[in-house]
């Protein structure tokens, strides 16, 4: 049997009209979908499937948006195919928490809602930003942002070249200027409402602690590799510790994927809207199979990849 790791996108990867095709063909998603509006108390299918986008990417609205959309594939795919491990980006964790086992989609919706709320309201709304800094390892990123004064983290360590660092505003901008200076190729910055997995997210880390006293976490059935440390978990004690420590600490992809490598995958699989992660593997090893999982073709393709003999 081919061993498989799915992947699951976190926030950025939403765009208006995604699983729609899914939801008009098959009857158990479109239950899915009209229990999660139940369980949300909003028409988070109609925000899904008509926005407008800026209402959908707004954090409260994109994080459980992302969620069911990954959610309703996994469940289209759990019965054709077995991974052996999963991992998330960011969000992505709850996706694979849910397809792991740990958490059930009924929980896991209205956690990331109040994931989502606490992390708009950690820091003051358009003065947090987040930008991505390519061609410069996080060695040197570290220390050229040594030199300014303001509160800079590296949020999200993708693959070679690629890191995002997050901010006050302020400082994302002089970042940009000294971070070209010490040799990167560009900087970017990222349409997000604040500056997530940095140390201006631990005003939420103490309420969300609490909330998550009352949401029933299991051991995972299947490996999931941890945001926080890039290893794998199961333990239910441990995940709830590493998912307050994941909203201001650093999403160490790269090293999970390096390290879920080394277990013989045949393939890693992205289960959710985009190709973002899939193309994130290729630039770790693009000798890799990939597959990006999101509408019916694409489904169908990779479960006869999956069912074809070795």
């Amino acid at each position: 049997m081919k061993r498989v790791a799915f992947m699951f996108p976190g926030q950025g990867s939403q765009t208006v009209g995604m699983t729609k095709d899914l939801y008009n063909t098959y009857s158990e998603v479109n239950a899915l979908y009209e229990n999660a509006n139940e369980i949300l108390k909003k028409d988070i299918t109609a925000i899904m499937f008509e926005g407008p986008e800026e209402q959908l990417t707004s954090t409260v609205n994109a994080q459980p948006a992302l969620l069911l959309s990954s959610i309703a594939i996994y469940e289209l795919l759990k019965n054709e195919v077995k991974p052996v491990m999963t991992v998330g980006h960011s969000l992505g964790e709850y996706s694979a928490l849910v397809a792991s086992g740990a958490l059930t989609l009924e929980e896991a919706l209205p956690l990331v809602a109040t994931r989502g709320e606490l992390m708009e309201k950690a820091f003051p709304k358009g003065q947090g930003t987040m930008a991505a800094v390519l061609g410069l390892s996080s060695e040197k990123i570290e220390s050229a942002l040594s030199e300014t004064n303001e509160i800079i983290d590296i949020a999200n360590l993708n693959c070679p070249g690629q890191t995002v660092v997050s901010g006050t505003r302020e400082g994302i901008e002089a970042a940009v200027t000294i971070l070209k200076e010490a040799g990167a190729k560009r900087v970017i910055p990222l349409n997000v409402s604040g500056p997530f997995h940095s140390r201006l997210m631990e005003p939420a880390s103490e309420k969300f602690s609490a909330y998550l006293d009352s949401v029933t976490i299991q051991n995972a059935t299947i490996p999931v590799y941890a945001n926080v440390t890039a290893e794998e978990v199961t333990g239910k004690d441990t995940i709830k510790e590493l998912l307050i420590k994941q909203l201001y600490s650093p999403v160490r992809f790269e090293e999970s994927i390096r390290r879920m490598m080394e277990e013989d995958i045949d393939a890693f699989v992205e289960v959710g809207n985009g190709k973002v992660l899939s193309g994130l593997v290729k630039k770790i090893n693009r000798n890799v199979q990939t597959f990006s999982v999101n509408d019916q073709k694409s489904i169908e393709t990779f479960v006869s990849w999956y069912k074809e003999e070795n």
